[in-house]
């Protein structure tokens, strides 16, 4: 991205010198430089954004937001409006910490195609030949919707990683009953969704399964011999340079992290049981935290077929199965005409182009009201960051004005 990525080049001989400071002053300072011109782009309209964001914010429906649009490679606006925290009127910023929550899934799931890449892994193994505790593992005879009050049977196959991957496992959608009794690694929390009944065949059907992801991380630590969080900074966060993307906020950036709120009947409160939330274990389902700047970088490495900077993390093939609807026929997504494919939503019909997003759009969101898309046949990247827990998920009123406003920009 030509005007916010070449100071990166820069780092490894700053770093060098020991010019930390100036790194993250020039890196800062190149990354906030919008060029909407370059993007291609309607300055005017592109100016409509935030301005339509600080309504919702004002109208009590979020403390603040940070919307990003990029285009060609270009930064072509970044915007924050309202605050980061209500009590003390504190200002939400560009570079404001957020807990990505489900933006998570695509992170990991770019971890295990690594892994893919390098021959250790294949999509289609068994999910037993890494995760023992899944060995022997039962389906409800009844099937999806029918209730859990019928016999358990072998399933026609074993889960494998494709399933957790597109949520098509049969998992339930919760966490592992151990998550309650405060595990003490992801291995002993994963460990407790092997034992877990099926509720459909695998592949068979869709249902959206954060045990399937927390399963996802401890393949990855398996395979690679590795913590999941270390893995993921050596190959994913560092050479991307995500500079602060981490499932563990340092002391010294947690005054950046900014509040999650919860509509109580037309009043935003502290969402304090999400914000007192700290495991010491990573969330490979939706753990991480995240900047607008950070999740450009990742996703523009996704546009750019697996490449960013010259730092190859995934082979074009990997990415390409990233954005690919890997689920036929199967009702899959929380948005109208969606199929799945790696961690993302794929758009794969008309009902999907209601946000004037293309088909064959990727996009995910997170349960914080954070939101991201990549629209390849515009070439166009989309981010959006609240932090508020209840009220219209991935078609919310603030994402669906967002990503429509950031594609009716256009102009060239």
């Amino acid at each position: 991205m030509q005007s916010w990525r070449r100071p990166w080049d820069t780092i490894h001989m700053m770093k060098s010198t020991g010019s930390v400071l100036l790194l993250s002053a020039l890196l800062l300072q190149a990354a906030d430089k919008a060029d909407p011109a370059a993007a291609g782009m309607d300055a005017a309209r592109l100016a409509r954004i935030p301005l339509r964001m600080k309504e919702f914010v004002d109208a009590g429906k979020a403390a603040g937001i940070v919307t990003l649009v990029a285009r060609h490679g270009h930064l072509a606006s970044l915007d924050a409006v309202g605050f980061q925290e209500l009590e003390t009127k504190t200002a939400m910023r560009t570079d404001t910490i957020v807990r990505i929550a489900s933006l998570t899934k695509p992170i990991t799931c770019a971890g295990i195609m690594v892994l893919v890449d390098e021959g250790r892994i294949s999509v289609l193994d068994a999910v037993e030949k890494y995760v023992p505790e899944f060995k022997g593992q039962k389906v409800f005879a009844c099937g999806t919707g029918s209730g859990y009050d019928c016999a358990s049977v072998t399933p026609h196959r074993p889960v494998n990683i494709l399933d957790l991957m597109t949520h098509t496992s049969g998992l339930p959608g919760g966490f592992p009953p151990s998550r309650e009794t405060a595990p003490a690694s992801l291995a002993e929390q994963v460990a407790a969704g092997g034992k877990l009944t099926l509720s459909f065949e695998p592949g068979t059907a869709w249902n959206y399964s954060n045990v399937g992801y927390a399963t996802l991380g401890r393949i990855i630590e398996v395979a690679s011999g590795k913590p999941f969080e270390q893995f993921m900074g050596e190959r994913v966060f560092q050479p991307l340079g995500m500079k602060d993307t981490t499932f563990f906020t340092p002391e010294d950036r947690r005054s950046r992290i900014a509040a999650v709120y919860t509509d109580d009947n037309g009043t935003l409160k502290r969402a304090t049981q999400v914000e007192a939330r700290n495991s010491r274990i990573p969330g490979p389902e939706g753990g991480l935290f995240s900047t607008a700047l950070d999740l450009l970088r990742f996703n523009q490495m996704i546009l750019n077929k697996g490449k960013l900077d010259g730092h190859r993390i995934l082979s074009a093939a990997a990415a390409d199965m990233m954005g690919t609807s890997l689920t036929g026929d199967i009702k899959a997504g929380f948005a109208p005409g969606a199929g799945h494919g790696l961690g993302y939503e794929v758009v794969r019909d008309a009902r999907g182009t209601f946000r004037y997003g293309s088909i064959g759009t990727i996009e995910k969101g997170g349960a914080y009201r954070t939101y991201e898309f990549i629209d390849p046949a515009k070439d166009l990247i989309g981010i959006i960051l609240l932090q508020r827990t209840n009220g219209g998920g991935d078609v919310a009123d603030e994402i669906n004005t967002f990503a429509a406003m950031a594609a009716a920009s256009i102009e060239k």
